[in-house]
């Protein structure tokens, strides 16, 4: 994660179910405080799966799509605007322009940024950052650092919840 950032909480996700819940839990706070959420880890770590807890959290229970070759998938009609981005395939941070990132970033919508790394310095300061990583053999671990004290408070509430259950 940036500039070698601790981690506030660290979540174990032994399996998929634990990670679609973790993005079940994190959907209110981050529907109550929307902004960019830099998803950092290596391929495979579990960042799609995340976004579609996230966007089930929120009510949406259509497809979701990694947008590794569209890029942008927007989802509409939810409690917030929300784009999930995979920048793996962008060349250059210029093309954030051509895609129309700006426009996404005046709005009051929740950005989930897969590859954020690929965009240089091109990205506003985000609200929480997720890093993903694969643990030996006990499965996968998220790291959550929000970068917004009113969203830290949310989120301690929420994470606090994880015990009874998520509607799973």
């Amino acid at each position: 994660m940036r500039h070698g950032a601790p981690a506030w909480q660290s979540v174990a996700l032994p399996d998929e179910a634990a990670t679609l819940a973790l993005g079940r839990r994190l959907a209110l706070p981050l529907a109550r405080h929307p902004g960019l959420v830099r998803l950092e880890g290596p391929l495979g770590a579990g960042k799609t799966t995340l976004v579609r807890g996230l966007l089930r959290g929120l009510g949406h229970s259509g497809p979701v799509r990694s947008p590794t070759y569209t890029l942008i998938e927007p989802y509409e009609g939810l409690a917030v605007p929300v784009y999930h981005l995979d920048l793996y395939r962008l060349a250059d941070p210029e093309e954030l322009e051509w895609l129309g990132f700006r426009d996404l970033v005046v709005e009051k919508a929740l950005l989930l940024v897969e590859w954020p790394e690929r965009a240089g310095d091109r990205l506003p300061d985000p609200v929480l950052e997720i890093g993903l990583h694969f643990r030996d053999s006990e499965g996968r671990e998220a790291r959550l650092v929000p970068r917004q004290e009113a969203l830290a408070r949310t989120l301690i509430q929420s994470l606090a919840g994880e015990s009874s259950g998520d509607g799973s």
